[in-house]
């Protein structure tokens, strides 16, 4: 007599669950299409051909109270940076977040006027000389318009720094394409399987499945692997277009693209969970959306999806650093343009297994099968 196989039918239940994933056009906006518009838009704006805005950071020690700082703040090219942290400027210059570090410094002795100084990377090459060149030329009217007949009011002394040869610039997209892959993976792991197991019970289709010898656990394995298959899949398309079309930073290559993958599982399974709370708590079909909105809505505004933590306020980042995509976003980022590997990532993945723990502690719990 053959024995019944738990492996085969958890693998039929996935590949019945795949097809019903595919054919679900929510399933597909929320996963795959919205995020990818966020990337192309933002991919195109990062790469556009607008009027540039050179962002510089004024140097430690500088004199700004003379008429070339006042005439170099009102001009609109230019959005000026002060870091009090040495660190966070040297991070912000050696990534070419900022054009570079710009000096301007009384001059001593009995001479009269400013001597300014600028250093930047290979990483803004292209945006320095065009930076340079219009500093210049501003210097020269201030020379030729509020100080004729004397001595230049500010001398120019530049100076390039190449030491470092892999800095890489530090382009939009290597922002933005990590946080829409996490927003993905949230989205498909709340909303994904609270409305799944929700319909699965809903629909009797749990209670049929008893009927047969298939134990409780591959159900559950067959259903999360059908949702891991196709954010993965989603996953692997949104990193294509991002590397090939906009030039997503991939540092160390293929060994990158493996390790997003592997954050990626991580952190999807830790979002499931969520899912299978919602699915557990909610009485009807129409309470899934306020309880999955109480989990996803914090996270997609305060976990540096869209921007930086940093341009919330102080007291709120320290909340905004304990949430779970918080930590994926950033080892996803770490990995990919910093060219971390995995064991670079023990905090964030720490943070996120510590997670993973409390929310499968409360999922098991609250979880219905009827």
């Amino acid at each position: 007599m053959r024995t019944y196989s738990q492996v085969k039918a958890m693998l039929a239940i996935t590949r019945a669950s795949l097809k019903s994933i595919f054919r679900s056009p929510s399933a597909v906006v929320f996963s795959f299409l919205f995020p990818l518009i966020f990337i192309l838009v933002f991919g195109f704006i990062g790469s556009g051909s607008g009027a540039p805005v050179y962002k510089v950071a004024i140097q430690a020690g500088s004199d700004t109270s003379n008429a070339f700082y006042s005439t170099l703040t009102n001009q609109g090219f230019v959005r000026i940076f002060r870091f009090e942290d040495p660190k966070l400027l040297e991070k912000n210059f050696n990534e070419g977040r900022i054009v570079g570090k710009l000096g301007i410094y009384k001059r001593g002795g009995d001479s009269t006027g400013y001597r300014l100084t600028f250093n930047s990377t290979t990483a803004s090459d292209d945006k320095s000389f065009q930076f340079i060149a219009a500093i210049e030329n501003m210097a020269n009217k201030i020379n030729d318009s509020k100080f004729p007949g004397r001595a230049s009011y500010v001398s120019l002394d530049f100076n390039r720094t190449r030491d470092v040869a892999t800095v890489v610039e530090y382009k939009t997209i290597d922002f933005i394409l990590p946080g829409q892959i996490g927003f993905s993976l949230l989205s498909a792991g709340v909303f994904g399987v609270a409305f799944m197991f929700f319909n699965l019970r809903s629909t009797l289709v749990l209670k049929r499945f008893f009927a047969t010898p298939i134990n409780r656990t591959n159900i559950v394995l067959g259903e999360a692997l059908s949702r891991v298959i196709f954010q993965l899949t989603t996953a692997v398309v949104i990193l294509l277009i991002g590397h090939f079309i906009f030039g997503f930073s991939l540092r160390h290559g293929a060994i990158t693209f493996i390790e997003l993958l592997v954050l990626s599982f991580a952190g999807l399974i830790v979002f499931m969970g969520f899912g299978f709370i919602v699915s557990g708590l909610a009485k009807n079909e129409s309470t899934i959306p306020p309880f999955a909105n109480l989990v996803t809505l914090p996270q997609f505004l305060l976990a540096g999806t869209f921007f930086s933590i940093d341009a919330f306020p102080k007291w709120l980042q320290p909340i905004c650093r304990v949430l779970p995509l918080t930590h994926l976003n950033d080892a996803m980022r770490k990995v990919s343009f910093e060219g971390a590997h995995l064991y670079d990532c023990g905090k964030q993945l720490g943070i996120l297994g510590l997670w993973g723990i409390v929310v499968y502690f409360v999922a098991i719990k609250v979880f219905k099968w009827e």
